[in-house]
């Protein structure tokens, strides 16, 4: 027999030895096989208070928003500011002034908002009770083919009549013209929570740097500390960079609607803009809602059906080239987010949080997705279903045909 068979069979016969005594190590009593069996307890035992923990926390958040919704609203929005805060920065401004003057050109901001939408949706709602009898006559070729809703149209017409004199009585109180506005005009609670988060993003943004400085070193490890920087970096990146990208195409999207409107002769045609970029933060249920008080602003702005609609009409056709070409060309590929996910993260946190919650939905998802991507996850249909363990470097059970 030649000398490479010889060798070539020794090989054969030590690697079946090996294999067989790895299977006998792993036969019940045996101490790897005791290792093996506590680990999977022990994996078994953070899966379960790891699911525990996760149907727990929706309700917690929830019975707990008064203290969670601002926290968790100001913390996303000082992420969104960090670029500038450390544009700011590397032109050698002190982090707390850097700090305050990101805030104030947050304020400016969403005062400038405010100013565009919330004052004259004001003086919307106070002329609709002077309107209703507009839209019924702009709706009355429509009525005419569904006599059924007359019912509804003078039940309607009682309730805002007898509401009237309440809304014009000498109780009112002014429309607010600005933040510090509101503010004044505000609950407590409501003046205390925006405060709180104000507070949260100034001492937040001023921190930063300390903040990520100290985290870093205080790994015990090279190789931590540049992971725990990458995350970071990941997460303001990746928040920011959508949030502020999605903000530029909603105020465009906002801005174009507006000039349509301007064309078209509606009034206030800024707020409608206004409110149909601030929808478009919310996914899939935001247009639709802008698209229904588009229509219901043109019932009460025009006398035909035809240029009623046609505000809604436009905004709906604007919609669909933002999200079909003027998003996915502008985000890319780095920035898409899976629509599943968006859908159960914006079902999630509007359970939770309402409207805010709505709005977050998908900052929030962001920054879960890329903490996740960094940290690893579970692999539960591994544990499940392949005998796999979550602490184990063992990937693979012992079977019956193994102790075999």
């Amino acid at each position: 027999m030649p000398l490479r068979d010889i060798d070539r069979d020794d090989d054969l016969a030590a690697s079946g030895h090996e294999k067989r005594r790895g299977q006998a190590g792993l036969r019940h009593g045996s101490p790897d096989r005791e290792a093996w069996e506590r680990n999977r307890l022990a994996a078994s035992i953070a899966l379960f208070a790891g699911a525990g923990f996760l149907l727990a926390l929706p309700f917690a958040l929830r019975a707990g928003a008064e203290f969670f919704l601002p926290l968790t609203a100001a913390l996303v929005i000082a992420v969104c500011l960090v670029p500038l805060l450390e544009w700011l920065e590397r032109r050698r401004i002190p982090s707390p002034l850097a700090a305050l003057l990101a805030l104030s050109a947050f304020l400016f901001v969403a005062n400038t908002a405010l100013v565009l939408i919330v004052v004259p949706a004001s003086d919307w709602i106070t002329q609709l009770p002077d309107r209703i009898s507009q839209i019924k006559i702009t709706l009355e070729p429509v009525i005419r083919l569904y006599t059924q809703a007359q019912g509804f149209i003078d039940g309607l017409l009682r309730m805002v009549t007898e509401t009237q004199d309440i809304a014009n009585g000498p109780g009112n109180i002014a429309m607010p013209g600005s933040l510090l506005q509101m503010m004044t005009t505000a609950a407590p609670g409501v003046v205390i929570n925006v405060l709180f988060g104000l507070l949260v993003i100034f001492f937040f943004l001023s921190g930063w740097t300390r903040l990520r400085h100290r985290t870093i070193r205080g790994r015990g490890s090279f190789t931590g500390a540049l992971t725990i920087a990458r995350v970071i970096q990941n997460v303001v990146d990746a928040t920011s960079r959508y949030v502020l990208t999605i903000t530029f195409i909603n105020m465009g999207l906002g801005l174009t609607v507006a000039l349509a409107l301007m064309l078209m002769g509606m009034p206030t045609p800024f707020m409608w803009g206004g409110f149909v970029a601030l929808l478009n933060f919310i996914p899939y249920f935001g247009p639709i809602i802008a698209a229904i008080l588009l229509g219901l602003g043109g019932l009460m702005s025009f006398t035909t059906v035809g240029w009623a609609l046609l505000p809604a009409i436009i905004m709906v056709c604007l919609h669909l080239i933002e999200a079909n070409i003027v998003t996915p060309l502008v985000l890319g590929e780095r920035l898409k987010v899976n629509p599943l996910l968006i859908l159960v993260s914006l079902s999630f946190w509007t359970w939770v949080w309402g409207t805010a919650g709505a709005l977050l939905a998908v900052p929030l998802l962001i920054i879960i997705q890329t903490v996740l991507a960094a940290a690893g996850k579970p692999d539960i249909a591994g544990f499940l279903f392949e005998a796999g363990t979550l602490t184990s470097t063992m990937h693979d059970a012992p079977t019956d045909y193994d102790e075999r």
